[in-house]
């Protein structure tokens, strides 16, 4: 059976999320009480004057999502300290929620430690029941041994700069900075990720702001807004020989600088930016213009997972260990074929593209000059988004290689 998983951020109360609990609230009556299971998370707030926790705020949490028509089914108790029983056991008399269903979490030092938690507190057997659903056993050797790096603490740490423009919100790039810190987990060294802020690049310099890093990565993104600091960003990676990732839009960015600088294709650009550029090195096909035309903007995204073809002995082949790979994707531009042979003449590498070669997927600088003058340690950058496949358990081998690169690179 498909299970949905919702998620609803906020404060039970605030006007804002209260359409959002009205339609799970609806869910029961659409699906059946039973076929639907609450899971509530509250904070226990901590008084250093009394050097105690108050249940009071969890409780009121509680009562008024129960004003809501919702009974939550099971409660989880955030807490920066140790929670005794008896105050577990006082929040579920005032609740209404079964004891074994009230559980304490604790802050750990990282989030990878919740599901052993969870799974001791017996998380996993409360939501079996109450959803008549099976669950696979198993003694989690695994995520054991996993847990176990994490706590093998490395003394050698490694900076990398996540070059962006969303500094704002930590969670804009979070699947970005989990693939980076679970590959660090994996490559057995500490990792200290950088937010820098690509506007701040074209205000300074790339020499100012980007020394010290063992790698840089450019993620995924759109508009023009700091557009330049990426590419100048990309350039010093390329030219510094610092390991380099390009997701998505830092792929489209890094062809552009390869055919400005490298290339000399002046003012080269995206057509998404500049479309009157002489060089569109990234644009819209001609199939998908056609889409723009009549107003048709989701059919001419390339949305969810497509098949890649890689070229063998490239870095990408080597990560992978395979011939064809398929990975997420999440863009509407794609590179301009019309310009390859001269990229490719001057170093590019295109080590994949689609099953029928006609769209660039993963791009490289060869580990050798072969004449070009391009070597590089790495420098891979995808149209797609590798790290929307990153597990704890499975680290995608991307992100494991360019960090094996940094720690190479460690300045």
């Amino acid at each position: 059976a498909d299970v949905l998983i919702t998620e609803i951020g906020g404060t039970i109360g605030d006007y804002e999320g209260t359409h959002f609990v009205e339609a799970i609230r609806q869910m029961q009556h659409d699906v059946g009480k039973d076929n639907v299971l609450y899971v509530h998370v509250g904070f226990l707030p901590y008084l250093g004057a009394s050097e105690e926790l108050k249940a009071r705020p969890i409780q009121f949490s509680v009562h008024d999502l129960q004003t809501m028509g919702i009974q939550p089914d099971i409660l989880i108790c955030r807490s920066d300290h140790p929670v005794a029983k008896k105050m577990l056991e006082k929040i579920a008399l005032f609740t209404g929620i079964d004891r074994e269903a009230v559980i304490p979490l604790e802050t750990v030092d990282s989030i990878y430690k919740v599901p052993m938690i969870l799974k001791k507190f017996k998380l996993h057997e409360i939501v079996s029941e109450k959803l008549k659903i099976k669950v696979k056993k198993g003694n989690g050797k695994d995520w054991q041994a996993f847990i176990k790096k994490i706590n093998d603490k490395p003394t050698k740490t490694i900076k990398i700069a996540l070059v962006g423009k969303y500094m704002g919100m930590k969670d804009t790039y979070f699947s970005v900075t989990e693939a980076l810190k679970v590959a660090a987990i994996y490559n057995k060294i500490k990792i200290q990720i950088d937010w820098v802020d690509a506007e701040e690049i074209e205000k300074q310099s790339s020499e100012k702001i980007l020394q010290g890093f063992s790698g840089i990565i450019v993620p995924g993104g759109f508009g023009s807004r700091g557009i330049e600091g990426k590419i100048a960003a990309i350039k010093y990676a390329r030219e510094h020989r610092i390991p380099f990732m390009g997701l998505c839009y830092g792929l489209q960015l890094a062809t552009i600088e390869f055919a400005r600088h490298v290339c000399k294709m002046d003012k080269a650009n995206t057509t998404e930016i500049d479309p009157q550029t002489p060089y569109p090195i990234v644009y819209i096909m001609p199939e998908q213009e056609k889409l723009l035309e009549g107003k048709n903007y989701g059919a001419t995204m390339r949305l969810g997972a497509y098949p890649c073809k890689l070229v063998e002995n490239t870095k990408a082949a080597i990560a992978y260990n395979k011939k064809v790979i398929s990975e997420r994707h999440r863009h509407r531009y794609e590179i301009n074929n019309k310009y390859l042979d001269e990229l490719k003449a001057k170093g590019l590498i295109i080590s994949g593209t689609s099953p029928n070669g006609k769209l660039v997927e993963i791009i490289e600088l060869p580990s050798t000059s072969l004449g070009t003058g391009q070597n590089h340690p790495f420098f891979v950058a995808t149209q797609f988004h590798p790290e929307l496949k990153s597990r704890p358990l499975d680290p995608h081998p991307l992100f494991i290689e360019f960090i094996k690169a940094a720690i190479k690179s460690f300045r």
